[in-house]
């Protein structure tokens, strides 16, 4: 795993990650959040907020935080729970 060192390219992956957490507990799928990240990444090397290094970085993490379905537990530790509506399984 690319490690991050730049301690803004850390806090921007924090706040990534909480947000893309947050999002999926109000059932929006991988593409969704996929589409949240990549809009998050934008804005960051738009703004050059970044050191190209540290940007480059960044991104690669969050590809692989994306698609490693163990980043998304659901409160009962299926992943599959959290995509599914609250009408779907019956909650409201």
């Amino acid at each position: 795993m690319t490690a991050l060192q730049h301690p803004d390219a850390i806090r921007h992956f924090q706040s990534l990650c909480d947000a893309c957490q947050e999002l999926a507990h109000r059932y929006h799928g991988p593409a969704d959040l996929r589409l949240y990240a990549d809009g998050y990444l934008h804005a960051l090397r738009r703004t050059a907020v970044l050191d190209p290094i540290a940007q480059r970085r960044l991104e690669e993490l969050v590809d692989r935080w994306i698609q490693d379905p163990s980043s998304f537990i659901g409160p009962d530790g299926d992943p599959r729970s959290l995509y599914e509506s609250g009408f779907e399984t019956g909650r409201h």
